[in-house]
């Protein structure tokens, strides 16, 4: 078996072009939470619009799915969840639930998974973006059914046997300046995606993503 991380290096196979001319149609699967909280640790803000053209990299897109954990009642979430709906993704949310400490989750792995599994044959390649070793056993399933699998997240919040089961693995620092957020500037249209910042809105720690790695 190739090794997935010389792919792009200079000693490569295969070329860039070629790696991507193979991808087909492209399933992406973004775990909101989990990327949130990788983004806070690289200090910079998602721009939804970049990250869905990094992601889909010029190959024809199925769709692209977003799970994230909602406050009915919080307008700013809903507007940013609405500005997500009309420019390329397909919202995938569940209420919080208020946890003993008083903190609030949702938990959308199961989710993920059965989406995933469900428009198997829908897609070619799989971009989950999540580090949550949880989906290690439906991204192996989906890989047994012929899908190419790529994980994009942060190295120090992704389980080893998450980046095991996969294809191809990208670190999110390494495309961080390809995916970040610029400063809204005053002539900017107000319903931009600059104009709406994401919270997960959860009781989860950044310290939390290394329970990812376990």
């Amino acid at each position: 078996m190739l090794n997935n991380h010389r792919i792009l290096g200079h000693d490569s196979v295969f070329t860039p072009e070629q790696v991507l001319e193979n991808r087909g149609r492209v399933a992406i699967f973004i775990d909101g939470s989990n990327l949130f909280y990788a983004a806070l640790q690289l200090g910079i803000e998602i721009d939804y619009t970049k990250l869905l053209c990094r992601l889909t990299a010029g190959s024809k897109l199925f769709r692209a799915f977003f799970y994230t954990g909602v406050d009915r009642t919080n307008d700013k979430q809903q507007g940013f969840l609405l500005w997500m709906r009309r420019n390329g993704y397909r919202v995938m949310a569940k209420d919080l639930v208020q946890l003993p400490d008083g903190s609030k989750k949702a938990n959308l792995d199961v989710e993920i998974a059965v989406d995933m599994m469900a428009l198997v044959d829908c897609y070619d390649t799989a971009v989950l973006v999540s580090g949550d070793g949880d989906l290690a056993y439906a991204v192996d399933a989906a890989s047994y059914k012929g899908v190419r699998i790529e994980v994009v997240s942060l190295r120090s919040m992704t389980s080893d046997s998450l980046i095991n089961v996969s294809d191809r693995y990208i670190d999110l620092d390494s495309v961080k300046e390809d995916i970040r957020k610029i400063s809204r500037t005053s002539d900017e249209e107000p319903h931009s995606s600059h104009s709406y910042t994401y919270r997960p809105l959860t009781g989860i720690s950044i310290m939390d993503g290394a329970e990812a790695r376990s």
